[in-house]
C-alpha cells in the first residue's frame, strides 16, 4: 500500500512539475521571440512550440484525476459537515458511510463508462495491433491535433484517475468502520516541517545546568 501512496505523489508531483517548466519556458520563449536579437531571435522562432499548450492541458488533467484520489486518501477535500456533527455519534456514523458509498459508486459509474469509451475510442484497435490480430472494421480512433497522439491514450486519464479515487473511497470507508476515524488534513501544517521543527528543538533543548545539548 505504501507503494502505491508513494506512486501517486510521484505521478502528482512530476506532473505538476513538469508543466509548470514547460509553461515558463514556453512563455519565455513567446516574449523573447518578439525581441529583435541578432542572431537569437532567429533560433527561437526557428523553436516550435505550438505543443506545449496541448502538452499542458493533458498533464493538468491527468495531474487533477490522480489529485482527486490523492485528497481523497488524505481529506483534503472541501466538505460541509456542520450539520452532519450537530448529530449524534450514531448517525453521523451512519450519513458518513452514507456519503463514502455514494462515493464509491459514483466513481466506479464514471470509471466503468470511461474504460468503455477509451476502448471504444481506439484503444480496442490499438489492442488488436499491438499483438497481431485482425482488426476488421474497428475504428483506430482520433489523434489530437498537436502533438497527434491517440486520444484514447489522453482519456485513459478519466479509468484510471476514477479507479484509483473507487480505491481510495473503499479505503476511508472500511477504515472508518474499523477505526471511526476518518482522514484529516490541518491546513495550517506543511508537510514534513513537524519533525524539522522537533529536531531544531532537541539540538537547541536547554538541558540542566544551563548548557546547551
Amino acid at each position: 500500500m505504501k507503494l502505491l501512496d508513494h506512486l501517486e505523489e510521484w505521478i502528482i508531483t512530476l506532473l505538476m512539475g513538469a508543466a509548470t517548466t514547460i509553461i515558463f519556458f514556453a512563455v519565455v520563449h513567446r516574449y523573447l521571440a518578439g525581441v529583435a536579437i541578432p542572431g537569437v531571435q532567429d533560433w527561437l522562432l526557428s523553436l516550435n512550440f505550438s505543443w506545449a499548450q496541448e502538452l499542458c492541458i493533458i498533464m493538468f488533467v491527468w495531474m487533477a484525476k490522480f489529485g482527486a484520489a490523492y485528497g481523497v486518501r488524505t481529506g483534503i477535500h472541501v466538505g460541509v459537515d456542520v450539520m452532519i456533527n450537530r448529530l449524534s455519534d450514531r448517525w453521523r456514523a451512519r450519513f458518513v458511510v452514507f456519503g463514502l458509498l455514494a462515493g464509491i459508486l459514483f466513481t466506479g459509474v464514471v470509471a466503468s463508462f470511461g474504460g468503455v469509451f477509451v476502448w471504444d475510442n481506439g484503444l480496442h484497435y490499438a489492442s488488436f495491433h499491438v499483438f497481431g490480430m485482425d482488426t476488421g472494421d474497428l475504428p483506430e480512433g482520433p489523434t489530437t491535433p498537436d502533438l497527434e497522439w491517440p486520444t484514447w491514450l489522453v482519456y485513459s486519464a478519466i479509468p484510471l484517475g476514477s479507479s484509483l479515487m473507487c480505491f481510495r473511497f473503499m479505503q476511508v470507508a472500511w477504515n472508518f468502520l474499523r477505526t471511526g476515524e476518518l482522514p484529516h488534513h490541518d491546513h495550517g501544517s506543511v508537510a514534513g516541517l513537524e519533525k524539522e521543527v522537533e529536531r531544531m528543538d532537541e539540538q537547541l533543548r536547554i538541558v540542566p545546568g544551563g548548557h546547551q545539548k
